[in-house]
């Protein structure tokens, strides 16, 4: 009895409390009357419209309601669901018969001014802002709702990161009473990062442990070195999907994971478990075309590469149907002759104990053919200096190669960002025809030197440089074109001048046209030097001899289309004379004219998409350089002429095989291989090697170069001084006449944005030169190890430096030298040595 007394109370005291809020303050005598509205009117209200307030009240005057009546209820409800009030209430100002004038009181809600993180680095604050963008807004309505959505954003953040026990608060701090704004202050702690102490597998019998925690590439465990170990719940199911994945590849079509436990140990780190079901080996049996009618089933099989018993394997079926990055899988066979709308699924007819019966339903589709060709975004670079270079013309068939193709050589000019190149074909099915359109975004490619270093015993040495690589000779004289000069064209257009006063000065300029005539790929250059070494008394300050070069060229090159399209020839006539007088050191002749004629051939297939940061593709040249043999049409006793008069006239013939090859392995990570040899011989063994156009090695390619020794090649070699290469094959001051340079690199790329490309190496080197051709010995290399940065800047070309670790420095072996004698750091500026 007691009992139920309560509980009468209580519910009187509930329906009691439920009818006031209903009356919204409106007074009890009124209930369940009739008015009529007198009057309307809202206080509260600093912020928002009074009218708007009303109107989605529902409310207005002349309305006859019941008091308190759903109308009201109705009326608070409508306002509280605008989140923008913590309260509102209607109440009764005064009744005059059957007239009652309300008003409608409202509490606002603060307004946001802004946020900030306490409990965290600030390096963490720009991406929590971008995670609550989405739920806080200045100036906006600031609700218990937004604020609880941010929190849980913050945690997910830094759960994604591996702090599981990340944990958020939020307090409001009022900032100005009068205009009703508040400041969010999340107090954050991320707690330790929880790490995955082991990943362990059960059922596995056909694979090992090890090779399906690599499979898991995001759930990685601690002991691991160099990994990063976070336990990520999304990555987690994705890693699960991986370890199947790779079953497929094993031929276990019914491999699937049975169940899985994820635990915390006592530390609080993680262990899992998962359990498996590899099921039964699959091989194909039987492979049958359906729908083909343009090839047969014998070339579309030729084409597919599978054969019947090779193991199931789902990833390499998919590859050789439509995935082939070479273009050697069955759609590309149709995508390459215009059948753009084809398509083909492999379908299981049969699964017989271990056996898989496969149909492949081929839908050809009509053929295609390109109608419009569209750039956009070039807003400085010619269009036709772009179209020129697409493989895409209208009226041709539809071609993914030739669109792959066209996409690399947009890439190829670096005027664009790689990143953001965009292609779209929209399909019109009545017409046949497909437009293809190229989205292009421009990236400052132009190069400014501007330097000062000091070179030793030659003092301080200035250096202006500027290369226009997208240079319009055509529009010179139009003043509205230059940028600061005029551009568009893709001419390429380079000055430089660097100089110490009297006893260094060299000048240099040249200019080359990609398109010469307009109409086809022929490359013209011309260009010239003149650099000029004076040789200074140290006591007296008076010049005393001097070396300069004078040189020309012209040059001519153009694509082929046989073997193929990717390879390249090029031709350029070479004049140059060396003037030394009282000139030593630099070569075992001092003084004399010296008239270097040459012919310089070059053969080169490339197929690299991108110059800066390549990750597939390669690049092989062959060069060969010749002067005329001069001696051979000659009745003078060679062997009895001085060097100056001997070689007058140069006269060798000249070889380089320079080859590079990119392949990207994991991600982002990229392998380069790359070889270089080049040697020189003569005509006449009584003339003998010319002591110009030689082999230096060693260095880092640009402190040698820039000492203007134009009669050589320069090539680096990391770790090592061009005297540590000299030394023990007892080369010449002249150079070698043979050498060989050989390197192993992994690049890794932190930044790929066309301001400022950044990209981390680690490599592996090894090269050698010897004086003559009969000492050569292609495996006996100096080696070298390291790591290097480099930073490639649109306006300075690029930047970085090797440490290199020499481990064959004979000298420093033999004198007992300490381990960091060994290594050297080399730095690059404006480019990348040989």
């Amino acid at each position: 009895m007691h009992l139920n007394i309560k509980f009468l109370f209580t519910s009187f005291l509930f329906i009691t409390a439920f009818l006031s809020f209903q009356s919204n303050a409106l007074a009890q005598e009124d209930k369940d009357k009739m008015f009529e509205i007198g009057s309307l009117k809202v206080v509260g209200a600093k912020f928002s419209d009074e009218n708007a307030i009303m109107t989605i009240s529902g409310l207005k005057v002349g309305d006859i309601i019941q008091v308190p009546g759903p109308k009201i209820s109705k009326a608070v409800k409508a306002l509280l669901n605008l989140k923008l009030f913590s309260n509102v209430e209607i109440i009764k100002e005064k009744t005059i018969g059957q007239v009652i004038f309300i008003e409608i009181k409202v509490e606002e809600r603060p307004r946001l001014l802004g946020w900030s993180y306490t409990g965290i680095k600030k390096s963490y604050h720009e991406d929590l802002n971008k995670k609550i963008d989405g739920y806080l807004l200045k100036g906006g309505i600031v609700t218990e709702n937004n604020k609880l959505n941010s929190i849980n954003a913050i945690k997910d953040f830094f759960i994604e990161k591996g702090y599981l026990d990340a944990t958020a608060t939020v307090r409001e701090i009022s900032q100005d009473t009068a205009l009703n704004q508040v400041r969010l202050v999340f107090n954050v702690k991320r707690n330790s990062r929880i790490k995955i102490q082991d990943v362990t597998f059960t059922g596995n019998v056909n694979a090992k442990a090890s090779k399906l925690r690599k499979k898991m590439g995001d759930t990685k465990v601690k002991r691991k070195l160099f990994s990063s170990s976070k336990f990520n719940k999304d990555k987690y199911e994705a890693d699960k999907a991986a370890v199947i994945a790779y079953y497929n590849t094993l031929g276990y079509r019914d491999a699937k994971v049975v169940s899985d436990s994820v635990w915390r140990e006592k530390d609080g780190d993680i262990r899992i478990n998962v359990n498996l079901s590899e099921g039964n080996k699959y091989y194909y049996r039987n492979i049958n075309f359906k729908g083909n009618t343009l090839y047969t089933d014998e070339q579309l099989n030729n084409r597919l590469g599978v054969k019947l018993g090779d193991t199931y394997n789902q990833e390499k079926l998919d590859g050789r149907l439509r995935f082939s990055m070479d273009g050697s899988d069955v759609s590309s066979l149709y995508l390459d002759d215009g059948y753009l709308a084809f398509n083909i699924d492999a379908v299981e007819t049969a699964v017989d104990n271990d056996s898989i019966d496969l149909e492949m339903r081929v839908f050809e589709g009509p053929q295609f053919t390109i109608d419009k060709v569209i750039i956009k975004g070039n807003d400085r670079t010619n269009e036709y200096v772009i179209r020129r270079e697409l493989y895409t013309k209208p009226g041709q068939k539809f071609s993914r190669q030739n669109l792959i193709r066209s996409q690399r050589e947009i890439v190829n000019l670096g005027y664009f960002n790689q990143e953001a190149i965009g292609i779209n074909y929209p399909v019109n099915q009545k017409a046949g025809t497909v437009d293809i359109e190229y989205t292009v975004e421009e990236k400052p490619n132009d190069q400014l030197e501007l330097s000062a270093g000091y070179g030793g015993y030659q003092g301080l040495i200035g250096t202006l440089g500027v290369t226009f690589n997208n240079f319009s000779l055509k529009n010179i004289t139009k003043s509205e074109t230059w940028r600061p000069l005029p551009q568009g064209d893709g001419q390429k257009l380079s000055l430089r001048a660097q100089t110490n006063g009297r006893f260094y000065q060299s000048y240099n300029a040249s200019f080359t046209e990609p398109w010469l005539g307009g109409k086809k790929p022929t490359s013209f250059t011309v260009g010239g030097f003149y650099t000029r070494y004076a040789n200074i008394n140290g006591s007296t300050g008076e010049s005393v001899g001097y070396y300069s070069i004078v040189s020309g060229t012209v040059g001519v090159g153009t694509r082929l289309k046989w073997p193929d399209d990717n390879f390249l020839v090029n031709a350029s006539v070479n004049l140059q004379q060396n003037k030394l007088q009282d000139y030593g050191g630099l070569f075992t002749v001092s003084s004399g004219t010296f008239n270097n004629f040459n012919l310089r051939l070059t053969l080169a297939r490339t197929t690299i998409a991108d110059p800066i940061f390549p990750r597939d593709g390669s690049r092989i040249s062959l060069t060969g350089q010749f002067t005329p043999p001069y001696s051979l049409f000659s009745n003078k006793d060679y062997g009895a002429l001085d060097i100056a008069d001997r070689f007058q006239f140069l006269e060798y013939h000249k070889w380089r095989l320079d080859m590079e090859f990119y392949k990207s392995l994991i991600g982002k990570l990229v392998l380069k291989v790359s070889g270089k040899i080049g040697m020189i011989g003569y005509y006449n063994e009584d003339v003998g090697l010319s002591p110009f156009e030689r082999f230096e090695l060693g260095g880092d390619g640009l402190s040698n170069a820039n000492t203007g020794i134009v009669g050589k090649d320069i090539i680096s070699l990391r770790g090592y001084n061009v005297e540590d290469v000299r030394r023990d094959n007892k080369v010449t001051s002249d150079g070698a006449a043979v050498f060989d340079k050989f390197s192993l690199e992994l690049r890794y790329p932190i930044s790929l944005n066309p301001g400022s490309s950044i990209f981390v190496l680690g490599f592996l080197d090894g090269g050698n030169a010897w004086n003559k051709i009969r000492d050569f010995r292609p495996f006996d290399l100096k080696r070298s190890t390291g790591l290097g940065l480099r930073v490639f800047l649109p306006m300075f070309g690029i930047l970085g430096f090797d440490y290199g670790f020499g481990f064959d420095k004979t000298n420093l072996i033999n004198e007992g030298a300490k381990w960091t004698q060994f290594g050297k750091f080399s730095f690059i500026l404006g480019f990348e040595p040989e």
